[in-house]
């Protein structure tokens, strides 16, 4: 312990809650048997892209400190997000622990078992980008087409701008004739303005 004290290194826990309803203390309780000498609580939900706590572990960490969660998913939004994560405290030289998951990444089959969430998370990457091509050639070849709708030449623009202005159809109908969207519809309107 005194060895620990010289080099100030720091077990930080870190607990995260949902709602305000849900309590925060059996997190506390294992982070704290884990030996974490400071924990920096969240009561809010995962899917929200600024955590003050988090926010805030950034200031306290340190090369040689580790971080502890109880789970991994209170620390990561997503598969990607944890992994950003992992590599902040692997570039800042700070180990993370999870309890739930017993990983480690300060031994080395730690390090692999995130190496291999980041190569599963490039593997997803690549299947939706690949799905997204075929579905964009299937649509081809049944005529329909992918991707941003082909400005309307002149004619038609001006044959969208006289519907509009002639008030006898909808802005809708209009939009589906020409199968342009109601910006579009609109921008057309505004480029024919006079100043």
């Amino acid at each position: 312990e005194a060895l620990t004290s010289f080099f100030t290194v720091m077990l930080i826990g870190y607990a995260r809650v949902s709602t305000h309803d849900q309590q925060l203390d059996a997190q506390e309780d294992l982070l704290r048997a884990a030996g974490c000498q400071k924990i920096i609580t969240d009561k809010i939900s995962g899917t929200v892209t600024e955590r003050l706590g988090l926010s805030e572990i950034k200031k306290f960490l340190r090369s040689g400190d580790t971080l502890i969660v109880w789970r991994l998913d209170r620390l990561g939004r997503s598969l990607k997000d944890l992994i950003d994560w992992v590599a902040y405290l692997e570039n800042q030289g700070v180990a993370l622990r999870s309890l739930h998951e017993s990983i480690y990444t300060s031994t080395s089959t730690g390090k692999l078992v995130f190496h291999l969430f980041g190569a599963l998370a490039e593997f997803e990457r690549n299947l939706i980008q690949e799905r997204t091509m075929i579905g964009l050639s299937a649509a081809r070849a049944r005529g329909r087409r992918g991707g941003r709708p082909k400005v309307l030449n002149a004619d038609k623009q001006q044959l969208a701008v006289q519907l509009y202005e002639a008030k006898k159809t909808s802005v809708k109908k209009i939009c589906e004739m020409l199968e342009i969207s109601k910006p579009t519809l609109y921008a057309y309107i505004r480029a024919n303005e006079k100043p």
